[in-house]
């Protein structure tokens, strides 16, 4: 290769490299397993940003009413697969588990293409609420298995420095995946975005596959060759674990009321969405003109903010930003039920959870054994947000049943909030504690 050449693509390379340096703290050797962690996560979201537009405009078609039910679905579904994750995650390394479990995925949404073509208007209702099952399925499985790989690639150090940016990476997919969804739904169908989603997830396979052969060789000084091993244990392991550890158990609580109270809004987005918009490509445009909104904020935020907040504030005050904006919110709404005013605290809410709460809750994660940042990992991730979204689902059921408005159900959701603030201050100060004993086991 010419000299002229190699000296050209060194400069592009520096200064690419001096570019993503004013964005975030990173380190010359983190740069390529950083590289293939953000395609990874841009490619998951944007397939899912396709997805759930159209699972949401299946979810309201079925009727406001039977959503209860789809999550009830979506519960059980969960316990069905947990296990077969378990035992891939036991068996497999995780190069070859992660395949499996993305590829499995594509699969199910080729039959999904399939039936949505040939399903009478009838059968159509059905289908739809199985792709919602589905989708709300899929969406925790893969998200949670991407987080459970990086915090096994990166320590507690770093995912401070670095976990902000590849949440970007995830906003941005959301932002191109939501507004791909809004702009080309009535030009290709859902048919249409099923396959670019399907595309988008062996994309996802590709980069995992990279970014396992790049962490081998960054990880290997500190950890040896045990990174891409698999992980034995039991198959019920993560539930058992999650039991046993007040840490762990408290992760778990922090999620439970984080969908408890998500589910409340979601019930209630849904309502508004069915009562305004008379057809399903409105109500697919409404549903995607939020995510996209969502998604610009948190963009920004976690571009320039997130990494560096973390970092001043610490884990307990960045921990505690989403109970906080949810207990103001919601007394808010109690006070004042505007839809205007709905829509902006559903907006700020998810941009808090995206852009502070969940690279901060993956911290968390990085100062637990190996094991259970994938088993135990998964089991609060996906089982145990099922259930709040079961317990709340049927509660939002109940209330409206007894004729709560928006605003007596905003005013439930209150004390909910402040003891999930609460909880925040506790599992915050517990998480140093927690990673010095697990240095210490593991030193021994």
């Amino acid at each position: 290769m010419p000299t002229k050449l190699i000296n050209g693509k060194k400069r592009v390379i520096t200064t690419l490299t001096g570019s993503l340096r004013r964005i975030v703290n990173i380190q010359p050797e983190e740069i390529p397993a950083l590289a293939w962690s953000w395609l990874y996560v841009f490619a998951l979201f944007l397939a899912y940003y396709v997805l759930r537009p159209i699972r949401d405009e299946l979810g309201v078609a079925g009727g406001v009413r039977n959503l209860p039910w789809l999550f009830t679905g979506t519960l059980l579904a969960m316990l069905a697969v947990n296990p077969l994750f378990a035992a891939a995650v036991r068996r497999w390394p995780r190069e070859r588990f992660i395949a499996v479990t993305y590829r499995f995925f594509i699969v199910n949404l080729l039959i999904f293409m399939l039936l949505m073509t040939v399903a009478t208007p009838g059968q159509s209702v059905w289908v739809g609420r199985a792709f919602f099952i589905w989708v709300s399925v899929f969406n925790l499985f893969v998200v949670s298995v991407f987080w459970s790989f990086i915090v096994d690639v990166f320590d507690r150090e770093q995912g401070k420095r670095l976990f902000g940016f590849l949440a970007a990476g995830a906003t941005l997919g959301g932002l191109v995946g939501s507004s791909l969804t809004a702009g080309f739904v009535e030009m290709v169908g859902q048919n249409g975005l099923l396959i670019i989603a399907m595309i988008l997830l062996e994309m996802a396979v590709f980069a995992s596959r990279r970014l396992s052969r790049v962490s081998d060789v960054f990880q290997r000084p500190l950890r040896g060759d045990e990174s891409n091993k698999a992980l034995g244990g039991g198959l019920f392991a993560g539930m058992t674990h999650t039991f046993r550890s007040p840490y762990l158990l408290g992760i778990a609580f922090f999620m439970l009321f984080y969908s408890v109270t998500s589910t409340f809004l979601y019930f209630q987005q849904a309502s508004i969405a069915e009562g305004n918009f008379v057809n399903s490509a409105a109500r697919t445009v409404f549903f995607a003109r939020i995510d996209f909104w969502v998604n610009a904020i948190t963009l920004v935020l976690q571009l320039f903010l997130t990494g560096r907040l973390i970092g001043w504030l610490g884990v307990v005050v960045t921990l505690c930003a989403l109970p906080l904006f949810s207990l103001v919110g919601f007394a808010g709404i109690a006070a004042y039920p505007a839809i205007g005013l709905f829509v902006v605290v559903q907006v700020i809410r998810r941009v808090t959870n995206f852009s502070l709460a969940r690279p901060t809750r993956e911290v968390l994660f990085t100062s637990v054994a190996r094991e259970d940042r994938y088993k135990a990992k998964n089991f609060i991730d996906t089982v145990v947000y099922r259930v709040g979204d079961q317990v709340a689902g049927w509660t939002y059921a109940g209330l409206v049943g007894l004729g709560l408005s928006m605003t007596g159900i905003s005013i439930v959701a209150v004390p909910l909030s402040a003891l999930w603030l609460g909880l925040s201050v506790w599992l915050g100060t517990r998480s140093q504690l927690t990673l010095s004993r697990t240095v210490n086991r593991e030193t021994d």
